[in-house]
């Protein structure tokens, strides 16, 4: 999601070219996307069909090599993008045609408005890191995150189902995300209380997929 750290152990040949690709520029700005697999299904087999149309480029911020060919990274999440058209022969990892996905505005809203959004989805945020963390593992977002990237980083603490964050992420909207993320966080804060669970993904029961 936008603005969240993505740390990744790459390890998969395809996935190491990849790293080498961005990191000595033959795929220029050090970005690639990232993008959700649909549940039962796989991309290898299944192309496009096999993912979700919007996703989130990955700026690489650091990369680390290891003596055996892998790479621990860091990734920042940048820009949403949606996808148009995918290329799996060109290179040794799945190529895509994209079209950037920015957000719309809602004029009609108040910046008094526009803050208690913010503090809603916030306490939201506390009563579910609360009951779902220890004190030492999560941290609330800076106070000078702006509202519309702070719904991602409230979302990126919390195990909330893959349906859940691919609607968010779609959601072009800040103060409609901001309403949603508040509403997931407190569904997700009660299930915690009540039942000490969270969601299985169907993918738990799904086909194999890719280790990487």
């Amino acid at each position: 999601m936008p603005g969240t750290s993505l740390p990744l152990h790459v390890f998969e040949p395809r996935y190491r070219q990849l790293t080498i690709d961005l990191v000595t520029g033959t795929l220029p700005g050090r970005e690639f996307g990232v993008i959700a697999v649909r549940e039962g299904w796989a991309p290898d087999d299944d192309g496009i069909h096999g993912l979700h149309r919007v996703g989130c480029t990955a700026e690489l911020r650091d990369v680390r090599k290891l003596p055996d060919g892998r790479f621990d990274i860091v990734t920042r999440g940048s820009r949403r993008f949606r996808l148009m058209d995918l290329d799996a022969e060109s290179r040794p990892y799945l190529v895509g045609t994209v079209e950037w996905l920015p957000d719309v505005p809602d004029e009609g809203t108040s910046e008094e408005r526009v803050l208690g959004l913010t503090s809603a989805a916030r306490a939201a945020h506390q009563r579910y890191c609360e009951t779902a963390w220890r004190a030492e593992e999560w941290r609330e977002p800076a106070h000078d995150v702006d509202f519309d990237t702070l719904p991602h980083l409230l979302a990126a603490d919390c195990l909330l189902p893959m349906r859940d964050r691919q609607l968010l992420l779609e959601q072009t909207c800040p103060t409609r995300r901001l309403r949603m993320v508040r509403a997931l966080l407190c569904r997700e804060a009660t299930l915690l209380a009540e039942l000490r669970a969270v969601p299985a993904p169907l993918s738990s029961y799904a086909v194999e997929h890719s280790d990487n």
